[in-house]
């Protein structure tokens, strides 16, 4: 997968309620990566994660102390949008 397919992908969840109903529910990266297979994204579990860890680091000190702080539940499998909470499909 290339980090365009991820972002592709995330931006579909954006538009689709159906793909976050089950983002939502996803327990872990496997689940997130099934899912977006299954909605035609070639998403690899390794190339999810290198997209995280890129987008962490451009994280802001205010919101990494949010993260640490404990608002966020799990990280793996969850787009970052939700981890900042900058996206409106997030709880």
């Amino acid at each position: 997968m290339s980090e365009e397919q991820l972002s592709a992908f995330l931006a579909a969840v954006k538009d689709d309620t159906e793909l976050q109903k089950k983002l939502k529910v996803a327990g872990d990266l496997e689940t997130a990566v099934a899912i977006a297979m299954e909605a035609g994204f070639a998403v690899s579990k390794a190339d999810w994660l290198r997209f995280q860890a890129k987008q962490i680091l451009e994280l802001s000190d205010a919101d990494l102390d949010a993260a640490a702080g404990g608002t966020v539940g799990w990280v793996i499998g969850t787009p970052l949008s939700c981890i900042n909470r900058t996206a409106d499909y997030c709880d």
